[in-house]
């Protein structure tokens, strides 16, 4: 007697077996012989994957790139066109012009190095204390008791409306205007540390209890690392506050800085040159953002997607 063996469909054990024979697939587009048609190989896509992220960053900051020059293309038609008169706002050429003028002329960089050292040392002495005011409140119950409810009530203070009593403490000196920046800038640190440090999950706690880490290896393997992102956002917006802070702070009695350059612009109706120092504070407070999202890329590359 003679026994036939027909092969049909192999089973779900012999699928995770059997290794996978690309050229012994099913015309049909099926993994394997035999398999149901309704079954197909789905397409990977191939390639670097850091090399796919990149061609998008370039895509999107090309696009960004075209909206910019589409709006400065506008504006200047519509100057030429008589839309917007020169007294009111600069066409895109005359502003270009003005700035190249100042800073042949020396203006524009001297006030560039002024503001630029007042927003230096405003950021070198807030964030720090930010930082600091952060760990002791977030670090123990006693801490939060005494720095979490002044902090809070201090920052809906306005700062603009204390600069009466920076002149008053302080004088009309740099170190009022240091001084506003330094406050300015020392809530978004603290903020964003405070609650990085808050959010912790307890289970890192008694991980490191069963482990036997002491205070300042938690300290150093657990809570700064957890707290690091929450820093770098609250320094992104440090430094933006630092450059908005820096208008108000350099009319009190300056004779340096882009904001002196804009009160006395206003004073004789030079809205070229008032743009020119806006156009300013926006490339500066762009290349300080490039610059924190470096230092990001840099500090917080073990997260997922960096």
């Amino acid at each position: 007697m003679t026994l036939s063996v027909t092969r049909g469909v192999p089973t779900d054990r012999e699928r995770d077996l059997a290794p996978l024979d690309v050229d012994a697939a099913g015309t049909d587009g099926s993994p394997w012989p035999g398999a149901p048609s309704g079954l197909v190989r789905l397409p990977t896509r191939s390639g670097d994957p850091r090399r796919h992220r990149s061609l998008r960053s370039r895509h999107s900051g090309s696009q960004r790139l075209i909206g910019v020059v589409l709006l400065v293309g506008l504006w200047e038609v519509a100057a030429l066109l008589g839309w917007i008169r020169p007294d009111e706002l600069s066409a895109p050429t005359a502003v270009v012009s003005t700035g190249a003028h100042l800073l042949a002329n020396g203006t524009l960089e001297s006030a560039l190095w002024a503001s630029l050292q007042r927003v230096f040392w405003g950021l070198a002495i807030g964030v720090p204390i930010g930082a600091a005011l952060a760990l002791a409140a977030g670090l123990s119950r006693v801490g939060e008791n005494l720095i979490d409810g002044n902090v809070q009530m201090l920052r809906f203070v306005p700062i603009i409306g204390l600069e009466s009593l920076f002149v008053l403490w302080l004088g009309v000196g740099e170190t009022a205007k240091i001084s506003m920046i330094t406050l300015g800038v020392m809530f978004p640190i603290y903020i964003n540390t405070y609650a990085a440090i808050r959010s912790i999950d307890p289970c890192y706690g008694e991980l490191a209890d069963v482990v036997g880490l002491g205070r300042w290896a938690r300290l150093r393997r657990i809570v700064l690392p957890a707290a690091l992102p929450g820093f770098l956002v609250g320094l992104r917006l440090a430094m933006a506050v630092a450059w908005l802070l820096l208008v108000f702070a350099e009319q009190i009695n300056a004779s340096s800085g882009l904001g002196y350059l804009i009160v006395q612009a206003q004073t004789y109706f030079q809205s070229n040159v008032i743009v020119v120092c806006l156009a300013c504070y926006a490339i500066l407070g762009l290349l300080t953002d490039v610059f924190v999202r470096s230092l990001e890329s840099v500090a917080l590359r073990w997260q997922p997607g960096r």
